[in-house]
């Protein structure tokens, strides 16, 4: 993915600029309010610290509130989700982000790199917040593999085991139904000990076509077992 900066933008700040504005979707509100974890005073932070410079693929959410959304403004600040330690911290920088608001009810606005079906407008739970980071750790390979997985197979916002069933799942990257039905023909010895002149009667194309009917499944050259 080509990188393009991005600015970062305070709620001490002046307001987004028209053009990020544009460029920040909003959505309706599906989820509840999370702001209830109780903090005696508001911790400082330096916001570069977490704030995404690039859009390098790096997951991350565009924080605003609903207030601030309400009154016309899109203030916030893009969060690169892989730079907290955990997820109380990552609460405690968007209050630090949005101290100017009593109770502020945080809204991500917008998100880049992790799948759509982990983003809500409404805010990110802690469960989804770990999943998010566990994604970020997929090399690039792995990540595409993942999202055919996901976009097959379904995966809830909570789903705790989606990684430890994708794993189990992922059988690796082939160019066709064919070319896997011959690597495992190949892999498990099925073959071996049979007369050369007899290998060369097996029908891999009807073998594959049975394997791919229930116990497998084949998608933008990646196959996966079905579980």
């Amino acid at each position: 993915m080509s990188t393009k900066s991005v600015s970062i933008n305070s709620a001490s700040g002046a307001d987004s600029t028209q053009a990020q504005e544009q460029s920040v979707k909003s959505f309706s509100s599906s989820s509840s309010n999370l702001n209830d974890v109780e903090v005696d005073e508001v911790e400082e932070f330096d916001l570069k610290d977490y704030a995404l410079t690039y859009f390098d693929g790096s997951p991350a959410v565009y924080v605003g509130t609903y207030g601030k959304y309400a009154s016309g403004s899109l203030r916030g600040v893009w969060l690169d989700l892989t730079t907290f330690a955990d997820y109380d911290e990552f609460l405690a920088v968007c209050r630090y982000i949005h101290r100017d608001e009593a109770d502020p009810e945080f809204m991500a606005q917008d998100f880049e790199g992790f799948p759509r079906e982990w983003y809500t407008e409404g805010f990110m739970s802690e469960c989804e917040f770990d999943l998010i980071r566990e994604y970020a750790e997929l090399d690039d390979d792995e990540r595409e593999a993942f999202e055919v997985y996901v976009s097959a197979f379904g995966s809830s916002r909570d789903d705790s085991t989606i990684f430890d069933n994708f794993r189990e799942a992922y059988c690796g990257k082939c160019s066709s139904e064919e070319e896997y039905a011959e690597q495992l023909v190949d892999d498990c010895c099925m073959l071996e000990g049979a007369p050369e002149f007899l290998k060369s009667y097996f029908n891999y194309a009807a073998f594959a076509r049975d394997l791919f009917i229930d116990d497998y499944y084949f998608e933008s050259g990646y196959v996966f077992r079905r579980l």
